[in-house]
């Protein structure tokens, strides 16, 4: 079933079958009701609108945002919610084509506004993005996280000005706490500025940029690499003497795996869809220390 067919029935099943508010009966308060795409999402508006938010969020833990179909619930939820936080990630654009005729009243919020979008280093075939597309992967950057932590935080204050003040101290104390995993991280990783890591899916461009490093991607235009690709992948790997090989959960391990047991090296998970927001970002540092220092990847190519 296509993505867009699945989204006609869904919309379809909920216009003509709908009787009642199905968020406001679910969850009868005077809290605003936010949408929000992935679970780093969650954190921020979380850490900005304390419990004066009621959240949904659409890929939920395990979940891949490449594979996502909306549920008839989650619908329902977008259609009594008051704000749906839109990140980038490529799912959305069929979703709020929808959305923006049957949903009128829901009042969309894009928080890449104000953010300088890197180009994809290599092509997701699974997302649809061509090598050059925008990378949608904005929220592995503490600093630009803080960016759309303001624009969260304007629009929960115009929705709800009772509570505009709540919505400013919140930012004002995430905001330090991402200046400080900020400065922590820049300070662990340092010593590696120029040195590339190697990763099955091509996630961690603005991680890598935010901290002098570059992501070096196993995937090969968005796919399983060839026979021909993986051997040339594997031979890289022995000359740079890899020992890590990073990998998304939500993605098949068999290739990582390949190129691991032709070299000897491991097979690590690292997840950027983590919902611990802070503390991931200061483990995925971590990671990529150690696996540096143990000797994967001297120089960047």
């Amino acid at each position: 079933m296509t993505r867009e067919f699945h989204l006609a029935l869904v919309f379809s099943f909920l216009i003509l079958g709908r009787s009642g508010p199905f968020f406001a009966a679910e969850n009868p308060s005077s809290k605003l009701k936010v949408v929000v795409s992935i679970l780093p999402q969650k954190y921020f508006v979380e850490r900005i609108g304390g419990p004066d938010v009621d959240m949904e969020v659409l890929v939920g833990p395990g979940q891949s945002p490449h594979s996502y179909e909306p549920t008839p619930k989650q619908v329902a939820r977008l259609a009594e919610a008051q704000v749906y936080f839109r990140i980038g990630v490529p799912f959305e654009d069929a979703l709020l084509a929808k959305i923006s005729d049957a949903f009128k009243e829901l009042k969309v919020v894009d928080t890449r506004s104000g953010i300088q979008l890197l180009p994809m280093t290599a092509p997701d075939q699974d997302a649809n993005l061509p090598r050059g597309a925008p990378d949608p992967h904005i929220w592995l950057d503490p600093k630009l996280v803080k960016i759309q932590a303001g624009t969260i935080a304007v629009t929960l204050s115009q929705l709800d000005p009772a509570h505009a003040a709540e919505y400013e101290k919140n930012l004002q104390a995430f905001a330090a706490d991402l200046d400080r995993v900020n400065a922590e991280i820049a300070a662990t990783l340092a010593p590696l500025k120029g040195q590339s890591f190697m990763v099955y899916h091509p996630a961690f461009g603005y991680f890598g940029a935010a901290y002098g490093l570059k992501q070096v991607a196993v995937e090969s235009e968005g796919k399983e690499p060839s026979a021909k690709e993986l051997a040339d992948l594997i031979d890289l790997a022995k000359q740079e003497q890899v020992k890590v090989i990073f990998i998304e959960p939500q993605f098949s391990r068999k290739s990582a795996e390949a190129v691991a047991a032709a070299v000897g090296a491991t097979v690590v998970a690292m997840d950027p869809l983590a919902p611990d927001y802070l503390h991931n970002l200061e483990a995925m540092a971590g990671q990529i220390r150690q696996a540096l220092t143990e000797g994967q990847f001297h120089r960047s190519q």
